[in-house]
């Protein structure tokens, strides 16, 4: 006969030790750090090896994972003719711009096909392999830091790999600029959206994106939101720039505004909340691409975008 096992005692453990007590008024909107101001300079992906480099802002803004805003991470996917760079995001959404170049991104889903000008997106949490019959470079943003803060895995496609060509968004760029009351507007641009996000109308669940041109001689008037904007810019002569500031004069002009420098190829932060304005003080038009976490904020009824 086997000899009875007395039953182990439970593991006892403090569960309280955790537990922490705040007045609320002291506690009730904390100070966690800010969107810093920061530009992704073209340098970083106009020549060297093929590889990813992140725009890394974790530092600034006290995460133990990388990020460039708190519910998005940006990098450049340069990759040199005929080889082939393969990535996977911790995500749920991940978009692709093509700066330059041309070639193939490859998945469980099949091979897409793209080149200068192309936008696509692909679900976050699979093997991605790139590969480029030319040197190229490619602008990505996805949702890997909210999904790391959350401690969530992306294990369901919200939305099937979408493909919107350069010739198709600079059609219907075409198009809306050609109405008549074109020139009245905040912005002139088109909204990227996807059939699997009917109620937000942005590019995925949580990502959208805006293919907004800013005609030469012209100023976009400012406008704010809760989202964070990571803007790239496509096309721009010296002169073209956006103002960044708290807060509007009588005439709702930006006071004090922070300047940022419009370069072909490199991004900059617009933090959220504040108010943003764009100036084209050239003689030839300027193309922009914001991606933003506008999909979640809109979801969640958070967005609150006002105009001056």
């Amino acid at each position: 006969m086997k000899p009875r096992l007395e039953p182990r005692p439970p593991v006892t453990r403090d569960w309280t030790g955790d537990a922490q007590y705040f007045e609320y008024t002291s506690a009730a909107d904390p100070l966690v750090p800010k969107v810093p101001f920061s530009v992704f300079p073209a340098s970083e992906h106009e020549s060297g090896p093929t590889r990813e480099i992140v725009w890394d802002l974790s530092g600034h803004l006290a995460t133990d994972w990388q990020a460039t805003a708190p519910g998005l991470l940006a990098s450049f996917l340069c990759i040199c003719a005929n080889e082939s760079l393969k990535t996977r995001a911790h995500a749920s959404s991940q978009m692709f711009y093509v700066i330059r170049g041309k070639g193939t991104t490859t998945s469980h889903h099949g091979e897409l096909a793209w080149s200068r000008g192309d936008l696509f997106v692909i679900p976050g949490g699979i093997e991605l392999a790139h590969r480029a019959s030319e040197g190229s470079a490619l602008y990505a943003v996805s949702d890997e830091p909210l999904l790391r803060f959350l401690g969530a895995d992306p294990r369901e496609e919200r939305f099937r790999p979408t493909l919107y060509t350069a010739a198709a968004m600079q059609a219907e760029l075409a198009k809306v600029n050609s109405e008549p009351d074109a020139g009245t507007r905040n912005r002139n641009g088109v909204l990227l959206a996807n059939t699997a996000a009917p109620l937000t109308k942005t590019l995925t669940h949580s990502l959208w994106s805006l293919f907004n041109e800013l005609p030469a001689g012209v100023v976009q008037k400012p406008h704010r939101h809760n989202s964070v904007a990571l803007d790239l810019c496509i096309a721009a002569a010296p002169g073209t720039y956006t103002l960044i500031g708290e807060s509007l004069d009588a005439q709702g002009r930006i006071v004090d505004g922070r300047r940022m420098d419009w370069k072909a190829g490199a991004a900059f932060t617009t933090p959220p909340g504040l108010w943003h304005s764009h100036h084209n003080e050239t003689k030839q038009n300027a193309l922009v691409l914001p991606v933003q976490d506008a999909g979640l904020h809109t979801w969640l009824r958070t967005l609150d975008i006002r105009f001056s």
